[in-house]
């Protein structure tokens, strides 16, 4: 299980990523991130999240009919949206890099 302390910093563009691939709505996405891993992300994280995205320009939202129940809410991203999500993936490599190259370090220091 990952720490929420850690996932704080990741859902954000984990979840813009998800929405790149195709239009979303939150159940959805939640589900998509259980899939890839992330464990059992709750609605009552998922939701805020997509408001405070929404509010901040960088995913768009329309409501579908659902065959099942009432209208989804869906999400896609803006184009400010695709410019963070790169911005994402830049800065993610960043820190993969530079934790490898200690567990790399702390490996050979080691042995």
């Amino acid at each position: 299980m990952i720490p929420s302390q850690m996932l704080k910093g990741t859902l954000e563009g984990s979840i813009l990523a998800i929405i790149s691939v195709q239009d979303s709505y939150g159940y959805e996405i939640s589900r998509q991130l259980e899939k890839f891993g992330f464990g059992n992300i709750s609605e009552g994280t998922i939701y805020p999240l997509l408001l405070r995205l929404e509010k901040n320009g960088l995913i768009l939202a329309t409501y579908r009919e659902s065959g099942k129940g009432p209208k989804r809410k869906y999400y896609q991203l803006s184009d400010s949206g695709k410019n963070e999500l790169k911005q994402f993936f830049d800065s993610f490599e960043e820190l993969y890099k530079a934790v490898h190259q200690l567990l790399k370090y702390l490996g050979e220091d080691n042995q």
